[in-house]
């Protein structure tokens, strides 16, 4: 019987164990949008995880979405991120970093030049982010030509070659909770015609082309992704996620991915939210690679899922946060610290660095 603290390879990547630390936005990049000090001791404190997801980071300067994330297109945010991969490595631990563009959940003051956020549609987004004036409304969006989408999907090639000269061990491609990638495969976002518009296939062309894209740059075994069916986080459902979602998992399945990272139900919210059904044993039934679930598992269900084979990995967001050596606390079966909400973004290192161990 696999075990959750059993070691597993996924693509090129061995790990010591299943237990995974979700991306989790701070905002406490310093300036330039670097991963700072702090930022290297946050994850070298948490080198135990099988495997760390570091932070969204944003590919481009047009893929910004908030104040004080990190990036990884200029030297100095490369630079800053070797310092942490370093860290975790000599640690003991495997990092990737998840590669984000937020699309139309953005604001022009954090754009170059008060550029328009771009989607796939100009419709403005219902939402808020978090800018030098607090939270405020995000910015009405342009929709991308087609013709530019190359020069997109090149950034993407571009940030993946970029995390990996910074030391990762790889990088998860951010398709999930209604950011740019899932801008376009969603119809209750996306209603754009043409090659990326309309059909479940045309709407999916630019994920699968990032991912191939990611793939062919760095290596499948390198490239994770992640996606939410089910997530409304700022925007609706589409209207056939079972369909949308299988054909996806379908294009994927022959690709050699290192894994493929689903949030079930909501993200930070219900596992299972009233009314909106969804086969998740069926993605995972059409695919062949490692698969890695997410949002509200305990030590039970994480035990009892590794254990009836119905996941290869766990991942674990905000318990990491005020658990740096949350694999032993899963271990022994400890009491885990209470997370400081108010914390959770931005400021120094109260409520980041300073969480106590077992140990301490």
């Amino acid at each position: 019987m696999t075990a959750l603290f059993d070691p597993i390879q996924i693509g090129d990547i061995a790990l010591a164990n299943r237990i995974v630390m979700a991306p989790l936005t701070r905002n406490r990049a310093i300036a330039g949008n670097v991963a700072g000090p702090l930022t290297v001791e946050y994850y070298r404190q948490r080198a135990t995880a099988g495997l760390i997801i570091a932070e969204a980071s944003q590919i481009s300067p047009m893929a910004q979405g908030y104040l004080d994330t990190p990036g990884i297109h200029s030297d100095e945010q490369i630079a800053g991120w070797r310092q942490v991969t370093d860290a975790v490595h000599a640690a003991g631990g495997k990092i990737v970093l998840q590669l984000w563009h937020v699309g139309r959940i953005s604001h022009v003051s954090l754009l170059p030049e008060g550029a328009a956020p771009i989607s796939s549609t100009d419709k403005k987004a219902d939402a808020m982010t978090f800018t030098a004036e607090g939270f405020i409304p995000v910015s009405t969006p342009r929709a991308l030509r087609d013709d530019e989408i190359p020069g997109l999907i090149d950034d993407y090639r571009r940030a993946a070659r970029n995390a990996i000269a910074a030391g990762f061990d790889g990088v998860e491609i951010h398709g999930a909770n209604t950011y740019l990638l899932e801008q376009f495969l969603r119809d209750s976002v996306n209603d754009r015609s043409g090659s990326y518009g309309g059909s479940i296939a045309n709407r999916a062309r630019l994920l699968l082309e990032v991912v191939q894209a990611v793939a062919q740059e760095i290596g499948a075994g390198r490239t994770g992704l992640r996606l939410s069916p089910m997530t409304t986080f700022t925007a609706p459902l589409d209207s056939d996620p079972q369909a949308l979602y299988g054909y996806v998992v379908e294009q994927l399945a022959p690709l050699g991915l290192a894994f493929l990272h689903i949030i079930e139900g909501e993200t930070g919210g219900p596992r299972t939210p009233e009314g909106k059904a969804f086969d998740y044993d069926a993605l995972h039934r059409a695919y062949p690679g490692a698969w890695l679930v997410n949002n509200g598992y305990t030590r039970d269900l994480a035990l009892q899922t590794i254990a009836d084979g119905k996941a290869d990995l766990i991942a674990f967001g905000r318990p990491f946060i005020s658990n740096p050596d949350l694999v032993r606390r899963l271990r022994e079966n400890a009491p885990l610290n209470e997370l400081r909400a108010d914390k959770l973004y931005g400021g120094g290192a109260e409520g980041y660095t300073d969480y106590p161990t077992l140990a301490a």
